[in-house]
């Protein structure tokens, strides 16, 4: 027991001997100072492994042609070997591409168009700039006078009105006597003025009691809650 407490009475070692050092590296021991004014660095050996320069074999070309070996000569190709080997099979309804120009038979040589194609064959006539500045006079199409049938007539005949319609309100409307001599309620004047806005807490009394707290009596447990805790009354208030 002695020599555990003379332990603990010796005191710890002062590690700040330095108290104005400068930098946070060290704390022991002053740095060493330094002779030159370069800074020397000492390379790993992993460093210098990587500042070699890189061996470059030389790759040897082969020559195009080369000798065959005895065994290649000798070989015999297995199944397998053979079943690889073969070309592969078009697949069922395979066939060849279709040439660009397709000879015709004498049927398509010899066929009379109809007035229907012919029709179909004439280009559009659409009114298309020949020129920059100048613009095509546009064909003048003649229509053709034809009498409307008894639906499109129906459907054109513009609607009546109804017979209850009285026509728009004139603007300027005589008043009724009534509602010239009617005495507005008070509600309708309250309603009809202005909302006061007040700022805040505008008219806030903070120490203004409503009448429901004045009335209101308190339960038991808010009487214990307010009371103090009897470990902080003081001694001199009992005596």
């Amino acid at each position: 027991m002695g020599t555990r407490t003379k332990k603990l009475a010796q005191p710890k070692l002062n590690h700040l001997r330095y108290p104005d050092r400068r930098s946070v590296y060290w704390l022991d021991h002053l740095p060493e100072e330094r002779t030159g004014s370069i800074t020397k660095t000492e390379l790993t050996p992993r460093w210098s492994d990587l500042c070699r320069s890189k061996k470059f074999h030389l790759q040897v070309i082969r020559s195009p042609t080369w000798e065959v070996s005895e065994q290649a000569l000798r070989a015999v190709p297995s199944e397998r070997l053979c079943h690889l080997a073969k070309p592969r099979v078009c697949a069922t309804g395979w066939q060849p591409d279709r040439l660009l120009l397709a000879p015709l038979n004498r049927a398509t040589q010899t066929a009379v168009a109809s007035s229907r194609i012919c029709q179909l064959a004439q280009p559009k006539r659409r009114p298309a700039l020949e020129d920059f500045g100048h613009k095509c006079k546009p064909e003048t199409i003649t229509h053709v006078p034809r009498r409307a049938s008894a639906h499109i007539e129906l459907l054109a005949a513009p609607k009546l009105e109804h017979p209850k319609f009285e026509g728009g309100r004139s603007v300027c409307w005589l008043v009724s006597r009534a509602a010239r001599n009617h005495v507005p309620s008070q509600r309708l004047l309250e309603l009809s003025g202005p909302k006061e806005r007040k700022a805040l807490f505008e008219g806030y009394d903070p120490y203004a009691v409503s009448r429901a707290a004045c009335s209101a009596s308190p339960s038991p447990r808010i009487q214990q809650l307010s009371l103090p805790l009897p470990r902080k009354c003081s001694s001199k208030q009992e005596g």
